[in-house]
């Protein structure tokens, strides 16, 4: 009787995936159902990873213990200061394309890793203004480097670098956080001052920041940016839109209109955001209460956190009229603060304060009818 009874919700179960998840996958992006982690347990030498790239089949995590080389989903070395690494605690990495070279953004100053050996850069021995370092990136021959006291440039053929602080750009204070480069400009996150846009052909800076100057959160959805304290920036190349997370909920602008989020009228988990990335369709939301991700064409969420009582994972979708669809997977991110993420290929990386996570997207036809329930409201 009870082995029927199984049977009989098997094939419910099974019905249920074949009407509703085809209608769902319309609405929503990609699910990623498959996690695989990584801790100290396993390798990592710090649980509390703070950013992750992805370098081809490679990917380079900072932890506040070290650099991490993971290929082969394997953890290839750690990276320390007894290994010539500016500073344990690593919070940015750029891979320069063209050269190979890594750029590591630290608390003890920029770090050049090429050729196997590593060339430290720090406010008294170069024109790095501060030697604590938030992000690095790459823009052709010039290296970036967002700091507390500004911005600084190294020119790698020449060896000249560049100041950026609120003496010479339209800074409100030069906390800087985050660099997106796109093909004209470059954009910075900055603390209180909202996002910069430098044009690259001309040298000038463009400021997008709070409307009045008031720093409360923009509520009109194309008033201008949600809110000035701006912790990360990302540029899509396919919609040439930027996005700006927040502490305050989650602002893109398209060049015309200002697009804003927040977790009170939206899928978004929390209006805390710690970074936020996008591609396509897609805009990502590092949240402190899981990771969101908005498709932005049919306007539906997707929100992957671990559950707090099964330790599996829990899909929250949020679709058109604020409606919501509960999924749950066997597998789960590491932990729901989540703090950075890069995308390689259709799989994603996730840096989270207890580990960092791959997830794996699999095709609708890979997925078991048991890894997943509904609730609707």
């Amino acid at each position: 009787m009870e082995g029927n009874k199984r049977r009989s919700f098997r094939v419910l179960v099974a019905a249920w995936l074949l009407v509703c998840v085809p209608a769902l996958a319309a609405q929503h992006p990609h699910l990623y159902t498959k996690w695989e982690n990584y801790t100290r347990a396993n390798g990592m030498p710090d649980d509390k990873v703070l950013c992750v790239t992805v370098d081809g089949q490679r990917v380079w995590a900072g932890t506040e213990s070290g650099l991490v080389l993971i290929a082969e989903g394997k953890i290839q070395r750690v990276f320390t200061p007894q290994d010539g690494l500016a500073h344990r605690v690593v919070t940015g990495v750029a891979v320069d394309r063209r050269t190979g070279d890594v750029w590591i953004a630290t608390f003890g100053g920029l770090s050049r890793y090429s050729g196997g050996v590593f060339q430290n850069f720090t406010n008294m021995t170069s024109g790095l203004v501060n030697d604590i370092v938030y992000a690095v990136a790459v823009q052709n021959e010039y290296v970036w480097a967002a700091t507390t006291a500004g911005i600084s440039r190294l020119n790698t053929r020449t060896g000249e670098w560049s100041i950026f602080s609120d003496r010479n750009a339209p800074m409100h204070e030069p906390w800087s956080y985050g660099i997106a480069v796109a093909e004209k400009k470059i954009y910075f996150a900055v603390w209180g001052g909202g996002v910069l846009e430098y044009d690259i052909a001309g040298g000038y800076w463009k400021p997008y920041t709070d409307p009045d100057e008031e720093m409360e959160i923009v509520l009109f959805r194309n008033q201008g940016l949600i809110h000035v304290i701006v912790s990360s920036v990302a540029f899509n190349p396919d919609t040439k839109m930027f996005w700006a997370s927040t502490y305050f909920g989650l602002s893109g602008y398209d060049g015309r209109n200002w697009h804003n989020y927040l977790s009170t009228d939206s899928g978004l988990a929390s209006d805390f955001i710690n970074a936020t990335q996008s591609r396509g369709d897609e805009v990502w939301a590092c949240t402190d209460k899981g990771l969101s991700v908005l498709n932005y064409k049919t306007n539906a969420w997707v929100t992957y956190r671990p559950d707090a009582g099964t330790g599996r994972g829990e899909i929250i979708i949020t679709g058109p009229g604020n409606k919501v669809s509960r999924l749950d997977s066997p597998d789960s991110l590491a932990h729901n603060y989540i703090v950075n993420m890069d995308f390689q290929g259709e799989d994603i990386w996730v840096a989270t304060a207890k580990g960092l996570s791959h997830g794996t997207y699999e095709t609708h036809k890979e997925r078991k009818p048991h890894e997943h329930t509904e609730n609707s409201r």
